[in-house]
């Protein structure tokens, strides 16, 4: 009988994406980071924009730049910063593309449960 896959472990697919958010946090020096990934795997990584006259947190900007480059429907998002859980605004954004797999990271890219 094949084993059964641990439910707490990410897809290592999704692990990708906190290594991307990761990245996009630390060469930006943002408070948070964020990649997403489409339904064919291109994935999408920007951290939190905030101008005087712009103001993206790190999903809003990560879903833009997927939707923008033709991605349709995206399948998973991680976010790596210091918050505990996603904003309202960020729930929305993703509810509203279907993202039915988000992580939530650490600045060192240690998963929350």
């Amino acid at each position: 009988m094949p084993a059964t896959p641990d439910r707490a472990t990410p897809d290592p697919e999704d692990l990708k994406l906190v290594t991307l958010a990761r990245s996009a946090r630390a060469r930006s020096g943002a408070p948070e980071g964020a990649a997403v990934r489409d339904d064919i795997g291109r994935t999408y990584a920007a951290s939190t924009v905030d101008l005087p006259s712009l103001r993206l947190t790190a999903v809003q900007a990560a879903v833009a730049a997927a939707l923008s480059s033709g991605s349709d429907r995206l399948e998973a998002a991680a976010v790596v910063g210091e918050s505990e859980a996603l904003s309202d605004a960020d729930a929305a954004v993703l509810a509203d593309v279907s993202v039915t797999s988000v992580l939530l990271a650490d600045p060192d890219g240690t998963v929350r449960d």
